[in-house]
Order: C-alpha cells, then sequence, then structure tokens
C-alpha cells in the first residue's frame, strides 16, 4: 500500500489545503485527514493527459459503505497508478455553529478494476449526506504524483442499519437487560391538551406518529415507522408504575393484553443512552398483519414474545396471559395502531413531570462502549 509523501500536499476540490496523511489500510484505501496550507510548490503535478472520471456512479450504499464508478478513456488506464477520493459531509446549514467541523477525508486507492468498493466505519456515518469527487494519478520515479483534474462532485446519502446491525445491537443490549419483574399495565403519560385532542378531533382515538430522532443516529424506525409511545416499566419495591413523568402530568393505562398478545409481533428497535449510567432500549409492538408490522419485518430482528430478554408475554395452564419486563433496561415501547381512550383510563398522577428525562429527539453518546457498534453512530 503505498501514499504520498508526507511533505507534498494533496488539492481537493472542496478544500484548500491537505498535507497530513495516516496510513489506515483497509481494501486498498487509505485515510488522509487535511491539513495545512496548499503549496504552490507540490509535488504533485496536474497532468492533462490523465483522464478526468467522468458519469460517476454510486450504488450499493450501505450504513457504512459503498461502490463507485466512473467511465475512464480505455488508453490511459495504463498509465494511472492511483485513485484520489475526496469524501465529505455535505454541509449542514442548521448546524451548531460552535461544534468541532467534521474533518473532510481523502482516500487514496491503488487502481483497481471498477466498480470499487469504499468502506469504513471510521469516516463513514449511517443516514448522512456526503459528497465525493475523483482524481486519477500516476505515481513518478521520485515518488511524487501526476494527477488529472477533480471530476465533478456527486451527493449521496449512507443507509440506515441493516438487520444484520440491528442484531449486534440486540446481543448488547441482552447483556445489559438484567432479571424480569411482573407487571400488568402500559402507560403514556401526556399532556391534558393531548388527551383533549384525542377525544374531540380524533373519535376518541389516539393516533400514531412519526418516531422522533431519538436514539442511534442509524436506526431504520427514526423518522419513519408511526407508533404510539408506551411504557412499562415498574419501580422494583412496589411493581407499581412511577408516579414522576417527563411527558405530562395526565396518564393513560391499558391492560397489558390489550397491545400484547399472541396476535401481537414483538421487534427489537434500538439500545441507546444519553451520557447516563442507564440505558434506553426501543421495541416495536405490532398487530400481525398490520401496515406497521409489515414495515418491521422488514427492517427489525423479530423477538419470540414468550423467550427473550426484554418483554415477554406468557400464557398459563388457566387461559391467563402473564407479562415480564426486564429490570436493568428502561423499555420504551411502539404500538403501531391506533388506540381507543376507552380501552383504558386516563387520570393525573400525584407525581413531576421530570423534562430534563425526556428522550424527544435525543442524541445517543458516540462514545459509550456498551450501546455502539463499529458501524457509526
Amino acid at each position: 500500500m503505498e501514499v504520498p509523501r508526507l511533505g507534498h500536499s494533496i488539492s481537493s476540490p472542496t478544500s484548500p489545503c491537505e498535507t497530513m496523511v495516516k496510513n489506515l489500510s483497509l481494501e486498498a484505501i487509505q485515510l488522509c485527514e487535511r491539513e495545512g496550507n496548499k503549496s504552490q510548490d507540490s509535488g504533485i503535478a496536474e497532468m492533462e493527459e490523465l483522464p478526468v472520471p467522468q458519469n460517476i456512479k454510486i450504488n450499493n450504499i450501505t450504513c457504512d459503505s459503498f461502490k463507485i464508478s466512473w467511465d475512464m478513456d480505455p488508453k490511459s488506464k495504463e498509465r494511472i497508478t492511483h485513485y484520489f477520493i475526496d469524501l465529505n459531509k455535505k454541509e449542514n446549514k442548521n448546524s451548531n455553529k460552535f461544534k468541532h467541523k467534521d474533518v473532510p477525508t481523502k482516500l487514496v486507492a491503488k487502481a483497481v478494476p471498477l466498480p470499487m468498493t469504499v468502506r469504513g466505519h471510521w469516516f463513514l456515518s449511517p443516514r448522512t449526506e456526503y459528497t465525493v469527487a475523483v482524481q486519477t494519478a500516476s505515481k513518478q520515479s521520485d515518488g511524487d504524483y501526476a494527477v488529472s483534474e477533480w471530476s465533478e462532485i456527486i451527493e449521496f446519502c449512507t443507509a440506515d442499519y441493516s438487520p444484520v446491525h440491528l442484531t449486534q445491537l440486540l446481543e448488547k443490549a441482552e447483556v445489559i437487560a438484567g432479571r424480569m419483574l411482573k407487571f400488568s399495565l402500559f402507560y403514556r403519560n401526556q399532556h391534558k391538551e393531548y388527551f383533549d385532542k384525542a377525544r374531540v378531533q380524533q373519535g376518541n382515538k389516539m393516533m400514531p406518529s412519526v418516531k422522533d430522532n431519538s436514539g442511534s443516529h442509524g436506526s431504520p424506525i427514526s423518522g419513519k415507522l408511526e407508533g404510539i409511545f408506551f411504557s412499562c416499566n415498574t419501580e422494583f419495591n412496589t411493581g407499581k408504575a412511577p408516579q414522576d413523568s417527563p411527558y405530562g402530568r395526565y396518564r393513560f393505562e391499558v391492560q397489558a393484553e390489550v397491545l400484547f398478545n399472541q396476535k401481537t409481533n414483538l421487534y427489537f428497535g434500538d439500545l441507546y443512552c444519553m451520557y447516563t449510567a442507564y440505558h434506553y432500549v426501543i421495541l416495536v409492538l405490532a398487530p400481525s398483519g398490520s401496515p406497521g408490522d409489515e414495515f418491521c419485518k422488514q427492517r427489525l430482528p423479530q423477538l419470540n414474545i414468550a423467550d427473550n430478554k426484554f418483554l415477554t408475554c406468557t400464557e398459563e395452564k388457566d387461559g391467563r396471559l402473564v407479562f415480564h419486563h426486564a429490570q436493568d433496561v428502561i423499555l420504551e415501547v411502539i404500538y403501531t395502531d391506533p388506540l381507543d381512550l376507552s380501552l383504558g383510563t386516563v387520570a393525573e398522577i400525584s407525581g413531576h413531570q421530570l423534562r430534563s428525562l425526556s428522550t424527544v429527539n435525543a442524541k445517543k453518546d458516540p462514545s459509550c462502549k456498551i450501546c455502539n457498534i463499529s458501524v457509526g453512530r
């Protein structure tokens, strides 16, 4: 594997300077971070005879890889020894101005047959927009490079976590789930206005809404799956739901079997934390054959409702259903169908509204070793 000499700069179509190269090998690709000022007397000379990549195509996109190809004059292939790929996160106009700016990435690859796979979780994140441009290069006898002009700049977006990645998160969550506690109710806290609207404008029903962007950045349900959030965690010393809530002073309670039974499918959705010691597990309850069920079947690991580490429904000999939830994680349960308020009760809780514990659009701690996997954050 070869990289340009450290003493020379590599120009970029989107940034005026790059001088430092890190020799990080992955599928014949190195990662180079850009820094310093562009030298007018660079060791990389522009060479008009080298062809500029045309008609760039990006396909086979995953959360941490993509394939890239382009058209090139066959007569020039023998002189090309390397490709330079300039990869940058697309600028977000709404991004935090005080946040550290993302370091653009230069990939240096030996000339290989196209399409070429670019893979690397350290510089590719799920569900993120990027720009890419390409140069062809020819290594000279003195170790320097002659390069073509940069190609046009192409935009693309990486994909969500696949079921394989979610299974990795699932396995991590199983390790920390803890023992199971019995429960009998699902509950949902909201403001009084929420329930008034459900009664007056929505036919006495709570309606599914699109999940926010809390949790893992690559979660396939964020911003896509529609559902109603419920909790089921109980206090280990009382066996009852806590009286405090970050979401509102009014609570809808419903018997567990209304939402969770043999006609319901259960899916693992996510594992995350918010820079705290405790972790959240997102589960999805979808009535069999419902639109939510079809959505989840294609994207999420399905759990056995009677035998898993998080939320179980088992049938006793007398036909009664018994329910248990994991003690050591906070479960966020998404029910994917509308739900009539007449199936439960609404009452004001006696505790406090702890707004600081809200997980609405909560960002996952990217440094946590318990709930992250090596495919971006």
